[in-house]
């Protein structure tokens, strides 16, 4: 039984070609109203229950340089990689994620070769 909800709000300002411009997100916690959050990218993943597949938005100002965008999908992949174990406690393939992910942060110079 669902006991509270809440509320998370995405506003896109677009151009006069439908490239966002301005992206704003804010959401309730706890009853109190959020004053919105600019962001320059985001990624929103829906798993639908009904046809069980991932229905997604992926969205980036034109402010958005290439250097945030590596570091952007850099925290990305390395979050999605701990929530894989959490939610499934496969240590193989979320240590082959993490791996990909420190690749990654090399080859993309967010992180110095051999730090983690």
């Amino acid at each position: 039984m669902v006991k509270r909800t809440s509320t998370i709000e995405i506003k896109v300002g677009l151009d006069e070609n439908n490239v966002p411009e301005r992206i704003q997100w804010k959401a309730e916690d706890k009853g109190k109203k959020a004053t919105p959050s600019k962001a320059k990218a985001l990624l929103l993943s829906v798993f639908d229950e009904e046809n069980l597949e991932t229905l997604k938005i992926d969205l980036w100002t034109k402010e958005m340089q290439v250097i945030e965008m590596d570091r952007f999908f850099f925290q990305t992949m390395r979050a999605m990689a701990d929530t894989y174990f959490k939610a499934t406690q496969n240590t193989e393939l979320a240590t082959d994620m993490q791996r990909f992910v420190q690749y990654f942060g090399e080859k993309t110079e967010i992180i110095p070769k051999g730090e983690k």
